[in-house]
């Protein structure tokens, strides 16, 4: 019989990154001599790439922002973020908790991510995470990404696992998209980075902190209770 498995989406999920992500952006900002951002108006939009906090923030002021900026731009956030791994990024409250009793359950945990893979790599190696997970999957680590849901299938069979036979854990519409349309339950956590409450989008489960998170809701989930 195949492993149960439970996938992890990384940002604004397992890790708290918001707070270096705004940084590397207000470091962005700063190179083209615009004003810092609002952090309670752009933490929504940090789930969605660093591109999308780019436009949104010179959206907000009001600031032309060309391709060829942006393409520079991010660039020169993609190397002031890697630069400063893992800065302020933090584990979620229960994350800890939460990997020891799936694992002692006989759950494989494996995480798949928007992230570039060398930068979610680096970032739980940073944390000294890496141990836990048989398998973190980036955005460049196929030639597809979530909300594909060959994105999330392809990460479970990585790790020796079935669709029908695991959970995947995110905090956005993009998690729960790639969920619904692989047919593997979602579990939404709604501390994370959604531009809306999750329930907006449907998820399979809603959780507020990780001590929620059973072993036996992930069974229920998966048909085997």
């Amino acid at each position: 019989m195949t492993n149960k498995t439970l996938i992890f989406d990384l940002d604004g999920t397992l890790i708290d990154t918001a707070p270096d992500l705004l940084d590397s952006l207000n470091h962005s900002l700063n190179i083209a001599g615009i004003e810092q951002a609002d952090p309670s108006r752009l933490r929504g939009f940090v789930g969605h790439g660093a591109r999308v906090m780019i436009e949104r923030a010179f959206e907000a002021q009001n600031k032309p922002l060309s391709d060829s900026l942006l393409d520079e731009l991010f660039g020169v956030f993609l190397k002031h973020y890697a630069g400063n791994m893992p800065g302020k990024s933090r584990p979620f409250d229960g994350v800890l908790d939460t990997i020891s009793r799936f694992q002692e359950a006989g759950y494989v945990l494996a995480i798949c991510t928007n992230k570039l893979e060398s930068l979610a790599t680096n970032l739980i190696g940073a944390l000294q995470l890496n141990q836990h997970f048989a398998a973190i999957v980036g955005a460049d680590t196929f030639t597809f990404r979530k909300p594909d849901p060959r994105h999330l299938t392809e990460t479970i069979r990585l790790v020796g696992g079935d669709p029908k036979r695991s959970v995947l854990v995110g905090d956005s519409s993009t998690d729960i998209n790639t969920g619904l349309a692989a047919n593997v339950p979602v579990v939404a956590v709604d501390f994370g980075y959604s531009d809306k409450h999750v329930q907006t989008y449907g998820p399979t489960r809603i959780i507020s902190h990780f001590d929620e998170l059973t072993t036996a809701m992930a069974d229920e989930l998966i048909g085997i209770a």
